[in-house]
């Protein structure tokens, strides 16, 4: 689901919180080591999410938040941001060439970038997998 959150919704954050989970405590975020992903290159994405992106100029960038049950995807079109969230058992995740990664969810992708010296990125995306599998939605074969 595709939500637009530059104003606090309750109704959104409710569904939000229903679906993937309410957002982890301070201390389970120091225990994981983030759950944050560093800025990621958005190099594809698909229709409707291209044709948010299209209203500006600036560099198509996101980054994604791990929830208990699932992840936002962040993104800005203009001055207004949006969040894609996924819950783990609609994530589906392949990694093309040694640089991208593709991100699915029914009718909605994304791919970015991961450039073999951002390690970090890479860190991040073993760290998400891993995450899918702890919830009971993901299998050995995902990874």
């Amino acid at each position: 689901m595709l939500f637009h959150v530059s104003y606090s919704n309750k109704e959104d954050t409710r569904k939000i919180d229903s679906t993937l989970g309410k957002p982890f405590s301070i201390m389970q975020r120091l225990k994981m080591g983030g759950i944050g992903s560093p800025k990621l290159v958005m190099l594809d994405a698909s229709l409707q999410i291209t044709n948010l992106m299209n209203l500006d100029n600036n560099r198509n960038v996101c980054n994604i938040e791990l929830r208990p049950k699932g992840i936002i995807i962040g993104f800005r079109s203009g001055l207004d941001p949006y969040a894609l969230i996924i819950p783990y058992h609609k994530l589906v995740v392949y990694k093309g060439s040694p640089e991208d990664y593709s991100i699915y969810m029914d009718n909605y992708f994304v791919k970015i970038q991961a450039r073999d010296k951002d390690q970090d990125v890479h860190q991040f995306m073993k760290k998400l997998l891993k995450a899918k599998i702890e919830s009971g939605n993901g299998s050995v074969e995902d990874v």
